[in-house]
């Protein structure tokens, strides 16, 4: 990873965060009169509020995500066999689901949503799991899973914990989701042309 490539990580996952925020945002203002960002009704205010807390969330996203990457780095190094740390990582995952389910419960967010949210967000850090399988291979999947559901989950901590607005709390963790996606993906797309061009140069200096 070139300290260029990562300056495009950078600011590709704010502009992610910014352009989630403010079409998720501009969606519950049409959906819900009563949604006001930061404290503001108007439209526009709440558009430029939202663009800027997106942009938030995706620095944000992005100190969880090489958190993540440093964590990977020092499991594998200390339990040494791969499939312990995957087997750590899977049963972390699943007491996550439940824990969120309880946290959202205590919250009394409303009788629905405290099962709704975990469900959703486990069925779609399956799908993301299943697409970067596509995009590696069958290894990446418990690893990919942990990311979007616990790591996410992390990030988004304070909107589960300290908020009862069922508005509120999507608002914080689609971004999140959205960036943490978008890092994963780009992140194999990026690492693979570092491979390539490793190899190229390694062919050139053996001819």
């Amino acid at each position: 990873m070139t300290l260029r490539k990562w300056f495009f990580l950078f600011w590709s996952t704010m502009a992610v965060g910014a352009v989630v925020c403010m079409v998720g945002g501009l969606i519950m203002l049409l959906t819900d009169q009563e949604f006001g960002f930061l404290g503001f009704k108007a439209t526009g205010f709440n558009l430029l509020m939202m663009f800027l807390a997106g942009i938030t969330i995706g620095a944000f996203s992005q100190m969880g995500f090489f958190a993540y990457l440093t964590l990977n780095y020092i499991a594998l190094s200390v339990f040494r066999k791969k499939y312990l740390w995957n087997a750590l990582q899977g049963y972390t995952t699943l007491f996550a689901v439940i824990l969120m389910g309880y946290l959202l419960y205590e919250g009394r967010t409303n009788n629905w949503f405290f099962w709704l949210l975990p469900l959703c967000l486990l069925i779609l850090s399956v799908a993301a799991a299943w697409i970067k399988v596509k995009q590696t291979n069958r290894s990446a999947f418990i690893p990919t899973m942990f990311l979007m559901f616990v790591v996410t989950a992390i990030e988004g901590y304070p909107a589960l914990q300290g908020d009862n607005n069922v508005a509120t709390i999507i608002f914080m963790l689609l971004p999140l989701f959205a960036c943490n996606f978008y890092q994963n993906y780009q992140m194999a797309k990026l690492t693979a042309a570092d491979t390539a061009d490793s190899a190229n140069v390694s062919a050139k200096t053996a001819v």
